[in-house]
């Protein structure tokens, strides 16, 4: 036997910080890790009578060839100073991490010069994954001291380096930040998102925004000569011509996020709280505890008897008014299918309309359903937004309220419960169409915005019946957590059945506004009880920060 129910009760809670990192342009040297293909050109020594040009070739072939399969220990080895040698070697292919390396010399080229040495020029092409292809030539020599080996020196690797300089990765430009609505970088870790080791983004507004973000990601970085002890850049060798990324500008106002952030600690379920400006859509505030997923934005719920101000939106369509007299018994029947106040309450006989939204009465609007079936809910959702599709500048889901199939799933519908599933951000429009007489498309990054969804204006007459006992739920009704809160808060609570369990499981809901400020919002405690005794105390902090 199914049961859907709301109403009220008690709770209390604290605080939370911010830093700002320091942006700068980094040399990345990149860690050792597995190489492709190692690609090399065998060397051919030269036919001749000359036989120390020969055997010299072939050491310094062998040398080139230990240095393109990316083997240090070996390269050195065929040096007279094997340590220093394997050492820039190994720096060299550790931090440009070439996917292919390709080392062609010049035997026809090689000569003897003074001192009984033998010098052969060569080039060096290596494609670079994150700088592209970089080629160019150098010298090697070779003297003879028992046997022959390569004379080691530090131009030899590449002729613009010096001891003790190496090559590396350069991160070109600066990767754009997240900004907040004043033009501060934002710290609101579920909408922001993450960026991986390599600074791209992967969750969040940093991978919705990532070629913005990062600008001309073509080649990101170019390779430059380093000093090996300081790391500090001393040359470029290669242009990537990347465009510094841009930034991308938020709605978020830090303070009422920080309230927001703040109001969720202590709660040990999945909570969160969305606040947006009914004046113009703009989301001030998302937040989620713990992180992950944005779920002030993105999560699926039934809204419970938060939707009542929907239904409620409905019947004043048909023509009922606050005043009119509204019974309100511990249960109603529908084919079988038992519906009941939280707790079995009942209301008075002469109770109204307003008592039965203000006490969030189930059974009473159950036994209206027949004034709104068919379309008539589906209806007067599209007063909210809801059915339409939203583009906030970031993921969102925008609720669904399909027509009722059944008696049963009308009967449902009514309290917010079968069918119908929204986000909190969704339920917080609700409560700012009401507050501003009219819906205003949730907005978060403004500058990315293409199309803004659309709703007819409430009547007069319903925003107003609407205003009054959204009130009423917070002077007398299951609002109660907020009735010492300044600033005149509406509300409406929730208590939102979901699973199988039998006492069922419940969400906790209460969305409203202030009626001295531009403020609307959302709460969800997530299996968190009930909406006055659990999701009020929520919102009453966050409203209580605010007038701090």
């Amino acid at each position: 036997m199914s049961r859907y129910s709301n109403q009220s009760n008690h709770g209390h809670r604290r605080r939370r910080s911010r830093v700002k990192p320091i942006v700068g342009t980094v040399v990345t040297l990149s860690v050792l890790g597995g190489l492709g293909y190692w690609g090399y050109t065998s060397l051919v020594a030269p036919e001749g009578p000359d036989k120390d040009v020969r055997e010299a070739t072939a050491r310094i072939q062998e040398f080139l060839d230990a240095w393109a399969q990316n083997k240090p220990v070996e390269a050195g080895n065929l040096t007279d100073s094997p340590k220093n040698a394997e050492s820039l070697v190994q720096s060299v292919m550790t931090n440009l991490k070439p996917t292919k390396t390709i080392i062609t010399a010049a035997p026809s080229e090689a000569r003897k010069i003074d001192g009984g040495k033998v010098q052969i020029p060569f080039t060096v092409e290596m494609d670079i994954a994150s700088a592209g292809k970089i080629t160019y030539k150098s010298t090697a020599k070779a003297l003879k001291n028992g046997e022959w080996r390569v004379e080691f020196s530090t131009p030899i690797i590449h002729p613009l380096m010096e001891a003790g300089q190496t090559l590396a990765l350069k991160t070109n430009g600066t990767r754009g930040t997240v900004l907040d609505t004043y033009g501060r970088e934002l710290t609101a870790p579920s909408l922001v998102g993450t960026v991986d080791e390599n600074g791209k983004g992967v969750s969040g507004l940093q991978a919705r925004y990532e070629k913005v973000l990062a600008g001309d990601a073509t080649h990101p970085r170019s390779v430059v000569v380093v000093d090996r002890t300081s790391g500090e850049a001393v040359k470029a060798l290669t242009k990537s011509g990347t465009k510094p990324g841009e930034d991308v500008r938020t709605t978020i106002d830090p303070r009422v996020q920080e309230a927001a952030a703040e109001a969720l600690q202590g709660t040990d379920k999945n909570v969160s709280l969305v606040a947006v400006d009914p004046s113009t859509g703009y989301i001030l505030a998302a937040a989620n505890r713990p992180g992950g997923m944005n779920r002030a934005l993105e999560g699926r719920y039934p809204p419970g008897s938060t939707f009542k101000a929907v239904t409620a939106t409905a019947l004043l369509l048909k023509g009922m008014k606050p005043d009119d007299e509204a019974a309100c018994p511990k249960f109603r029947q529908v084919n079988g299918q038992q519906f009941e106040n939280q707790k079995q309450f009942a209301l008075p006989a002469g109770s109204t309309f307003r008592d039965s939204f203000a006490k969030s009465c189930n059974t009473f609007f159950v036994g209206e359903r027949a004034r709104v079936a068919g379309s008539a809910i589906k209806d007067a959702a599209r007063y909210y937004g809801i059915g339409e599709e939203w583009d906030i500048g970031a993921v969102s889901y925008d609720g669904s309220v399909p027509v009722p199939e059944s008696d049963n799933e009308l009967a449902a519908s009514t309290i917010g419960q079968g069918k119908v599933l929204v986000s909190p951000l969704v339920m917080a429009a609700v409560a700012a169409t009401i507050k501003e007489g009219e819906f205003r498309q949730p907005v978060l990054v403004p500058g990315h915005v293409k199309k803004e969804a659309t709703a007819p204006k409430l009547p007069g007459a319903v925003v107003e019946a609407l205003r009054d006992m959204s009130r009423a739920t917070v002077t007398y009704g299951a609002g109660w957590a907020l009735k010492d809160i300044p600033g005149s808060p509406h509300a409406k609570t929730g208590t939102a059945e979901f699973g199988a369990a039998n006492p069922p499981q419940t969400h906790a809901w209460m969305i409203g506004y202030q009626e001295d400020m531009a403020l609307a919002w959302a709460v969800i405690i997530e299996d968190g009880g009930s909406g006055g005794k659990d999701a009020g105390p929520v919102a009453a902090r966050f409203l209580r920060s605010l007038h701090s």
